[in-house]
């Protein structure tokens, strides 16, 4: 089985990235063989569509809703259940499998296209790019282009397999606005040496940028009546922090991850800044609070925590509630916070509450009532063992985020890269308004924090004939109350992108739909069951009429007669 042709084509329109993968293989043998396609795609992307074309005859990949295509898909397959096509492999990613038999000589072309919204994360954005052909191709490339109306402050593109050979198989060509990326090797080139038959091209390929940004209330961009908005205000006063630490102790902890947790909280230490307070909790059975109140991260303070989380050990049960609570205590108590600062509670755990209340339901009810809007929880789950899902809703029903922590070697820079993402709050309590009359199906516009090197994201439709759309952004900075105010020339706006040939024409619509499914998924999570149902509801329509794979709906792969007719392409979720 040869795959004679390998090709990645991703086109970013003002963040918004369109991904199309195409395989074409041929069976050389003289019998038939199975050929497979295995790619790996982010786990923020939705798969939008699927084919495989075997000798000229195109069997697509249907969107349907999750229940009824399981339902149809059980009929169709009495012996037992196989496993689905997606599956998460990573951090960062997840895998997309199918193989089909195919005659000797026969051709089959596989195709899959995923779109995903790029989010700005430490300054700047990430497109991920993994490949691994597991063979040699005669017709590799990826190829990668970039509009960003804004301009485009810096690129760079990163490769975990890249040699000096490969380098000469890469271009760049980028002007103001745009960029073009080019990855062609040729067969020689993708070889480990000479004599092998033996692929290079085995890991990740990155591109990374920023847009340029003036200092005004962001930039609004508009295409078919619907528009973006993003809003990532620089050079601004940090708020002071006021940090509690909450780490799991207990017995699953010992060995590799509490001596990763150790390394990761030493270079936090480093990176408070003096103006912030902090405080560590440790948990197992028992909720050990390091010192009685907050302290100020003075040079002294931080080497005396220091020379603390090098004492820390492994051992016995986990009582989360009860570290929690005493974490939001600490809060409570603490006199003198600076009147304009941010507060705000990291809980790092492995495991299922043990010791204590153990009923996960009891844990989110007294946490959000301790808490009560005051503070922000974010939750990292260290590793499996963790219920994710508990974790989650605690932390977006907290004004926070959850995040699992992978066990692998680099446990330890993905804490600290969590920290250093939340390590720089500069606005609190951003509204982003708009006319009202005027808007339709507007995302979420209201912010409780705003960190420094991410980015607010706005989009909805334009309801009426408006020439002119006036925004206001309202906002709570360190030094002030801010309002920002900024009006967009519809006319002018749409024009932007009238004459670019490569863009689709509706990918602001697109972009408007994937965020709003984005925000119903992550609101059904801390929302009551009847709220629940009305939120995964809008956004299972959506998920059709815009056909994404979320993880609502599947796709229904059919085969040529004689084979396992049908599988189901379901999107994993984190909390699995």
């Amino acid at each position: 089985i040869e795959i004679y042709s390998l090709q990645v084509d991703c086109k970013v329109t003002s963040r918004f990235a369109h991904t199309v993968i195409t395989s074409k293989i041929v069976n050389r043998a003289n019998e038939s063989r199975e050929a497979t396609f295995e790619v790996e795609l982010p786990k923020t992307a939705f798969i939008t569509n699927f084919s495989m074309s075997i000798d000229g005859k195109v069997y697509p990949g249907i969107i349907k809703e999750k229940a009824s295509a399981q339902k149809e898909y059980d009929t169709a397959v009495s012996h037992g259940q196989s496993a689905g096509l997606i599956k998460i492999t990573g951090r960062k990613l997840e895998q997309f499998h199918v193989s089909v038999s195919t005659a000797a000589a026969s051709k089959v072309t596989f195709e899959l296209t995923y779109e995903e919204l790029l989010k700005r994360q430490l300054g700047k954005f990430e497109l991920l790019i993994k490949v691994r052909p597991k063979q040699l191709v005669k017709h590799f490339q990826i190829d990668v282009h970039i509009f960003e109306p804004q301009g485009i402050r810096f690129l760079e593109t990163d490769s975990t397999f890249m040699t000096n050979e490969l380098t000469e198989a890469l271009t760049k060509v980028q002007n103001e606005t745009k960029a073009h990326i080019l990855f062609k090797p040729t067969v020689d080139q993708q070889k480990i040496n000479p004599e092998l038959d033996e692929t290079l091209l085995n890991g990740d390929f990155v591109v990374r940028y920023d847009v340029k940004r003036g200092a005004t209330a962001g930039n609004i961009q508009i295409v078919n009546g619907y528009f973006v908005h993003y809003f990532a205000p620089r050079e601004m006063p940090v708020f002071p922090k006021n940090v509690v630490f909450v780490i799991d102790r207990s017995g699953s902890m010992a060995g590799r991850k509490i001596e990763q947790t150790r390394e990761a909280l030493l270079k936090i230490l480093q990176d408070l800044r003096p103006e912030d307070q902090f405080s560590f909790i440790t948990f197992n059975s028992k909720v050990a609070e390091w010192k009685s109140s907050l302290l100020q991260a003075t040079a002294e303070n931080t080497a005396s925590a220091a020379a603390f989380v090098q004492t820390l050990s492994a051992s016995g049960g986990t009582d989360i509630n009860r570290a929690l609570l005493t974490a939001v205590s600490v809060l409570d108590k603490a006199e003198r916070l600076p009147e304009r600062s941010v507060s705000m509670i990291i809980l790092l755990t492995d495991g299922q509450p043990t010791s204590g209340e153990s009923n996960v339901e009891v844990i989110q009810e007294n946490i959000q009532k301790a808490v009560s809007g005051k503070y922000a929880l974010f939750c990292l789950g260290f590793g499996f063992d963790v219920s994710y899902k508990f974790l989650e809703k605690m932390a977006l029903s907290n004004g926070g985020i959850a995040r699992r922590i992978y066990e692998n070697a680099d446990a330890a820079l993905q804490l600290q890269g969590f920290y250093q993402e939340v390590a720089t709050p500069i606005l609190m309590k951003i509204e982003m308004q708009y006319p009202e009359n005027a808007i339709e199906g507007l995302t979420k516009n209201n912010f409780k924090l705003f960190f420094e090197g991410s980015e607010i994201i706005v989009s909805g439709k334009i309801s009426n004939e408006l020439d002119l759309l006036p925004v206001e952004i309202k906002a709570q900075s360190h030094a002030s109350y801010l309002i920002l105010k900024e009006e967009a020339n519809v006319k002018e706006k749409e024009q932007v992108f009238q004459n670019q040939s490569y863009i689709f024409g509706n990918f602001i619509e697109r972009l408007w739909a994937y965020l709003t499914i984005q925000q119903l998924l992550e609101k059904s999570i801390s929302a009551q069951e009847e709220e629940q149902k009305t939120l995964e509801a809008q956004a299972l329509e959506l998920s059709l009429q815009y056909s994404f794979v979320t993880p609502l709906t599947s796709m229904v792969v059919t085969k040529p007669a004689g084979q396992q007719q049908t599988e189901l392409a379901n999107k994993p979720t984190e909390a699995g």
